[in-house]
């Protein structure tokens, strides 16, 4: 239907999406990407084994364009699904995204002009977030950051990007590096940001480049009690080991940061799976790691009240002669703020710059590359 529209001179790029049972959102997150400024591209779905109404549902969107292509796959992760998909693709330029996310219009014609025009050492474009809930609408969260050329560093410290829905990178970038590193990890029984990881081995070769601007929304879906903390807190600490083998020389101090961050974050995730007593000991863990850091945070502060009003809750919900009342209809999405939008985001990005923690954080580095 829009093959007419495509340029030869502007890069093919390759749209991967893994899709497991993804019949709520599926529809939508398609709709986002063929709905693109940017025309040049072929839409991969991998069916990773889905028992809905995934299929039906893209095999509608390819009799509609002929750029989407449907493989299929026994069920064995949104890794390996990803992997397939590179694999089978013929773009100059990956563009990962998950299969309840979406795109704004711009998001591919803006990270493509940015790729264009950076240096040949650019191997990673990425582009801001805003969190929505199953409706689509903002929650109030962002994913945002101005880290550009090398990031090594700043990414060992904490994935400043956020979500796998919001970077394009050249494929030649991927044939050094290697995919997605599900394969590897696997065999110790862990699980947790396999993007995270694959950034990290493209940033040991090359440079990043950033669209600052939010043309992502990342769909944040309440967890359930399949949430397993304990197993992203292991992969979490593999990556960080082979970051220590491969470059022994970066101090201490940058692990010790990052693992306090991203046990905070583990105590947020917790708080969210209603596992409120693992929360608390995330933050205790993070709070004895830096707690420099956790106490110029304002939302410390917030959060420690909000778990302790959690446990409370939820022990008096378990007594015997509340137990029968309890059976409220679960939460499925973050709910939204309402009337918030992207220039509401943009005053709170405005604010965060200047809070204390985030000017602590810029004088560690500045500090650290002055060593």
């Amino acid at each position: 239907m829009t093959s007419s529209h495509l340029t030869n001179n502007l890069p093919l790029v390759s749209v991967i999406i893994p899709a497991y049972n993804a019949e709520k959102f599926i529809a939508r997150t398609l709709e986002s990407v063929i709905s693109q400024t940017y025309q040049n591209i072929e839409v991969l779905v991998i069916n990773d084994g889905s028992q809905d109404q995934t299929v039906n549902i893209i095999e509608s969107f390819v009799k509609r364009d002929s750029r989407i292509i449907l493989l299929e796959q026994a069920n064995s992760g949104v890794a390996v699904a990803r992997n397939l998909g590179i694999a089978q693709s013929k773009g100059e330029l990956i563009a990962p995204i998950d299969a309840d996310d979406i795109w704004y219009p711009e998001n591919l014609e803006k990270q493509v002009n940015c790729m264009i025009k950076s240096d040949q050492s650019v191997g990673l474009v990425y582009a801001w977030s805003v969190d929505i809930n199953e409706n689509d609408l903002l929650t109030g969260g962002f994913h945002v950051a101005e880290y550009e050329g090398k990031v090594y560093l700043q990414l060992l410290y904490h994935n400043f990007i956020g979500n796998g829905s919001a970077v394009l990178i050249k494929k030649s970038c991927l044939e050094k590096v290697g995919g997605y590193n599900y394969e590897q990890l696997k065999d110790e029984n862990s699980h947790g940001s396999e993007d995270w990881e694959l950034y990290l081995r493209i940033a040991e070769y090359y440079e990043f480049g950033v669209v600052p601007e939010f043309l992502i929304g990342y769909r944040k879906s309440s967890l359930s009690t399949s949430y397993k903390d304990q197993s992203m807190a292991k992969f979490y600490q593999l990556v960080m080991q082979m970051s220590r083998q491969k470059y022994p020389e970066i101090p201490d101090k940058i692990y010790r940061w990052s693992s306090s961050n991203f046990y905070l974050y583990l105590a947020y995730q917790s708080v969210h799976a209603k596992k409120y007593v693992d929360s608390l000991l995330w933050l205790k863990k993070s709070l004895s790691l830096d707690w420099q850091m956790l106490l110029l945070r304002h939302d410390v502060y917030i959060l420690l009240p909000i778990i302790l009003y959690k446990m409370f809750i939820q022990y008096v919900n378990n007594l015997p002669i509340f137990a029968r009342n309890n059976q409220q209809k679960q939460i499925t999405s973050e709910p939204a703020i309402s009337n918030l939008n992207i220039d509401d985001i943009c005053k709170l990005v405005a604010i965060r710059k200047n809070l204390p923690y985030k000017l602590y954080e810029k004088y560690r580095f500045r500090t650290l590359n002055n060593t």
